[in-house]
């Protein structure tokens, strides 16, 4: 069972700083929220990444609730398509961006979004791979004022979506050593946990090399500015 995008903000663990921020001319739509995202595993990728900047009220899941369809198209197969779509279409969101290609272990990304007045809110997510249907997030959390810079750390998530076999076949993206080649991206074909949760790793049950590919959480480190 799956479930539509939630409506109650949250906050994770964030470290506040004061820097000297970017100036963006006046012809460059306004201000912005720049949003840096590293990739602190050791064997994992991740997907093109999606930012929207949005109303409080805004959320991507609920723990221990059914992730909606769109959250589970990103999680199962790093498609940000069917997520990006239905936040472009919410009153309540001011722009959704999404990067292209991978985020390597180590490397980080920088995307920007248009904030104004109330929509001063931040969700992201990415998919994990190789997982099943493992993703990091930013759930709903209010963008920093003026020169300030929030520094926040995500877990990784599991979307109890897809069972977590760790089988090639069920693992979408580029070639691993483990399968010799891509992955093919399988569908759920029961004993999913059915809701969403913290992700519990890679365990070697499958095809997967867990001394490679297993993490311990936070996954990824997100640093957000405004930029006037």
């Amino acid at each position: 069972m799956k479930q539509p995008l939630f409506s109650v903000a949250f906050g994770l663990i964030l470290v506040t700083g004061m820097v000297s921020a970017p100036v963006v001319s006046a012809g460059e739509n306004g201000p912005r929220f720049e949003v840096t995202i590293t990739n602190l595993t050791r064997g994992q990728q991740f997907t093109p990444i999606l930012v929207t900047s949005h109303k409080k009220g805004i959320r991507l899941f609920e723990l221990g609730t059914p992730a909606s369809s769109q959250l589970a198209a990103l999680a199962e197969e790093g498609d940000t398509t069917p997520l990006a779509n239905l936040l472009s279409g919410m009153p309540e969101v001011k722009d959704v961006v999404t990067g292209t290609g991978l985020t390597n272990p180590g490397e980080s990304v920088t995307l920007t979004v248009k904030t104004r007045g109330r929509f001063n809110h931040l969700s992201t997510a990415a998919m994990l791979i190789p997982t099943n249907d493992g993703f990091f997030a930013l759930n709903g959390v209010k963008g920093p004022k003026g020169r300030h810079v929030l520094t926040l750390f995500s877990p990784s998530y599991d979307a109890g979506s897809e069972r977590n076999d760790e089988r090639c076949a069920s693992i979408p993206g580029p070639s691993f050593d483990e399968c010799g080649g891509s992955g093919d991206g399988g569908k759920p074909t029961g004993g999913e946990e059915g809701y969403v949760h913290i992700h519990a790793g890679i365990h070697g049950i499958g095809d997967l090399n867990a001394a490679e590919r297993d993490w311990r959480n936070p996954v990824a480190k997100i640093t957000i500015r405004r930029i006037h």
